[in-house]
């Protein structure tokens, strides 16, 4: 099992699974252990429910939806904010996993 699970919600979980791969390789070149994935905005609560997630990192695209998953991360204790916009249209990985790390401590 990972050290740290790190999950990210767009609204289709297609757009932000290119951003999970540079997230993993920026997470594998720092010997970290993190199990990244993406999902869709509707099949956030079953992964809430079912995986221990240690951060959940919103796309830009659903930063609508931010007021509607607090309560509920807020009861497990996970932090929760909105991917930075440029980080995200530039797919920047290294950028989004010190954003998680930096939520997690």
């Amino acid at each position: 099992m990972a050290e740290k699970t790190i999950m990210l919600v767009c609204s289709a979980g297609m757009s932000t699974s290119l951003l999970v791969t540079k997230m993993e390789k920026a997470a594998e070149a720092r010997g970290l252990d993190a199990e990244i994935f993406a999902v869709s905005a509707s099949e956030a609560d079953t992964h809430l429910e079912s995986k221990n997630i240690d951060v959940m990192l919103l796309g830009p695209q659903v930063r609508f939806m931010k007021a509607q998953f607090e309560p509920k991360v807020a009861a497990k204790g996970v932090p929760l904010d909105i991917i930075n916009m440029q980080d995200y249209g530039m797919m920047n990985g290294e950028k989004v996993l010190d954003q998680a790390l930096s939520l997690m401590k």
